[in-house]
């Protein structure tokens, strides 16, 4: 479905198991929406980990999107005032960065981003993996989906059995999510059945 093109902003926090998931989705929402803009926490932007080295992931994220990453608070703080995005888009959203949203506290790039983005009135969309969703975040999942603008990736449990309390967004679903948001309404059903 051709979508008129928008001005998204795709920030990345540091579930690193989901980055390869999260490109892909950046691809597929940029596909549809056209102007995208990568932000990353500091911990994305500097630690190599055994899914990949930090230098390798923000040459991609420059790649797609065809700009510079916004990887600083400096860099993040002009989004809001200048109005720079139609949406913002937390894809992975980590339990460390819901806490902090769900407080008000702006002390990293992607929280100041998401700060700075709100204040415009325009949606900010969530797409969850954190192991503790159905336990000491899930407060601030609460808190989250009862705020104004603020709109979630349909989730659902990635390994029940093995991992009771997580939850993943299915980043298929980011580009409809961000297509809902746009027009005010949250994508449904927002819990999902097991994975097939």
């Amino acid at each position: 479905m051709e979508q008129p093109s928008s001005r998204i902003g795709f920030a990345l926090c540091g579930s690193f198991c989901t980055h390869a998931k999260a490109l892909g989705a950046l691809e597929k929402t940029k596909a549809r929406f056209g102007d995208m803009t990568a932000i990353v926490s500091e911990n994305v932007a500097a630690l190599d980990t055994r899914f990949g080295a930090a230098h390798d992931l923000m040459r991609e994220l420059e790649r797609i999107c065809d700009k510079r990453v916004i990887d600083s608070l400096p860099k993040a703080e002009p989004l809001g005032p200048k109005k720079l995005l139609d949406a913002l888009v937390i894809c992975p959203c980590t339990g460390n960065t819901l806490g902090k949203l769900a407080a008000g506290v702006a002390d990293t790039t992607v929280t100041l981003a998401a700060k700075s983005h709100l204040r415009n009135g325009r949606p900010l969309i969530l797409a969850v993996s954190t192991n503790d969703a159905l336990a000491s975040s899930a407060k601030s999942i609460g808190m989250l989906m009862d705020k104004k603008n603020v709109y979630f990736v349909p989730f659902r449990q990635d390994d029940y059995r093995e991992k009771p309390t997580s939850l993943v967004a299915d980043f298929d679903l980011v580009p409809d999510t961000v297509a809902a948001a746009l027009e005010g309404r949250q994508l449904q059903p927002l819990v999902l059945g097991p994975a097939e």
